[in-house]
């Protein structure tokens, strides 16, 4: 299925956006300058960003085993 295998990819990306922004407040100074919360900012935004495309990806996968079980439950 395309879709489903578009989702497994998105799914894999998100996951890889997702730790990278973790790493990077991970490894963000205690002490932070006024320059740094830009970056925190950022970095908090590309983790929702990440959450929300993993849901969504998340989403087309039951969205697509929904379809599959209507269409298997239709010709059976």
């Amino acid at each position: 299925m395309v879709g489903l295998s578009s989702a497994l990819d998105g799914l894999s990306r998100s996951e890889a956006q997702f730790n990278q922004a973790a790493r990077t407040i991970a490894r963000a100074p205690l002490s932070a300058g006024p320059t740094d919360t830009v970056d925190l900012s950022t970095t908090a935004v590309a983790l929702l960003t990440a959450r929300n495309n993993f849901e969504a990806n998340t989403q087309i996968i039951k969205i697509s085993d929904e379809l599959e079980q209507t269409l298997i439950n239709t010709l059976g």
